[in-house]
């Protein structure tokens, strides 16, 4: 059964449709009616470890007609799955209101402060500082605000809970790429020569990059695997054996908020172009057993894009149960934006 909800902020109307979701963890917003065809996906599918952690949501027409705003969203800890709802539901209105709140504080600037921008080369594109600047400052702002919401949530303890977020805004063309945790996003682009391929967006931020490890070793947090699991580094207090959180950034997670868990996301820009086809955000469950390329032809070769977040989400519960038989799946969480009719 579908629901509706509202999101609150001028930019973003009244929901008009939720597709694809499970347990009310996936929500697809149109701020445009009657838009057609519609552009994307999202599936989240609960794992064999207890209640659906995830969440995740597409708004078309965010910002600007030809905008969008795609998160996925990986909560952990006894209280995840109401984090990562209310940072599903709260973060892209305060995106919003980041955003406008600097560009209404750059409108009324004096002429005698304005420096011509030189302009920024990322990913081989020059960018006008102004619009990633002004969107990076908006995303730093509004994942500030939201994890001190949290924090200030009557009757949720988010002391050893919390949620990751992997966000993409979409302008034009525009690609402004945010990530807190090990969600991933994923461009599926074509070659010069025509081949699909998938390029990452995003790192997987767990605490053994060495970046992240600097950080967190000089807030005093301690990082090290259990026996039992010795692919996998967690965050320990300093002195004692708790929480063992296994990501380096996160909204929440505020025992360990003094020792090196951060919530400033990643961020990133890419400039879109006629050779990109769509973007895949997904937690890590998907990635965990399939890789970059997999979930790209997967996609690709979906037969509608409705049903593109769907396919991988099933693939991926299919490879769980063929590669770690006596494993507990994790939650499945897939949102996929097209930037093209196929």
């Amino acid at each position: 059964m579908g629901i509706c909800m509202s999101v609150a902020s001028s930019d973003i109307q009244e929901t008009k449709e939720v597709i694809n979701h499970d347990q009310n963890n996936a929500i697809f917003i149109d701020s445009i009616p009657n838009r057609f065809p519609r552009l994307g996906s999202v599936y989240s599918q609960q794992g064999s470890k207890g209640l659906n952690q995830d969440a995740a949501i597409i708004c078309q027409g965010f910002g600007m007609e030809d905008g969008a705003f795609c998160g996925v969203f990986d909560g952990h800890g006894q209280n995840g799955q109401i984090a990562s709802k209310l940072v599903r539901n709260g973060l892209p209105a305060l995106l919003l209101d980041q955003k406008n709140a600097l560009s209404s504080l750059n409108s009324v600037s004096n002429e005698d402060d304005y420096v011509e921008d030189e302009g920024r080369i990322l990913d081989g594109e020059l960018v006008s500082n102004s619009i990633f600047d002004e969107w990076r400052k908006a995303c730093i702002g509004a994942y500030k605000v939201m994890d001190k919401e949290l924090k200030l949530q009557e009757n949720l303890d988010c002391s050893c809970s919390g949620t990751t977020a992997v966000t993409i805004i979409k302008q034009g063309q525009d690609l402004i790429i945010a990530n807190l945790g090990d969600s991933r996003a994923v461009l599926g682009t074509t070659s010069d020569d025509g081949e699909l391929m998938a390029v990452q967006l995003t790192t997987d931020l767990k605490p053994g990059i060495p970046e992240e490890a600097e950080r967190i070793r000089k807030s005093n947090g301690r990082i090290f695997a259990l026996k039992d699991e010795a692919h996998i580094e967690r965050v320990w207090l300093p002195n004692e054996d708790y929480p063992g959180l296994a990501m380096a950034r996160a909204f929440g997670d505020f025992e360990l908020k003094d020792y090196g868990i951060i919530a400033i996301p990643q961020i990133s820009y890419r400039r879109l172009n006629n050779k990109d086809k769509f973007l895949v955000l997904a937690s890590d469950g998907v990635w965990d057993v399939l890789s970059n390329n997999q979930v790209v032809t997967i996609v690709a070769s979906a037969k509608r894009e409705d049903l593109a977040a769907k396919a991988v989400v099933d693939a991926a519960v299919a490879s769980w149960k063929r590669k770690y038989p006596f494993s507990k799946m994790d939650d499945c969480t897939v949102a996929c934006l097209f930037l093209q009719e196929r």
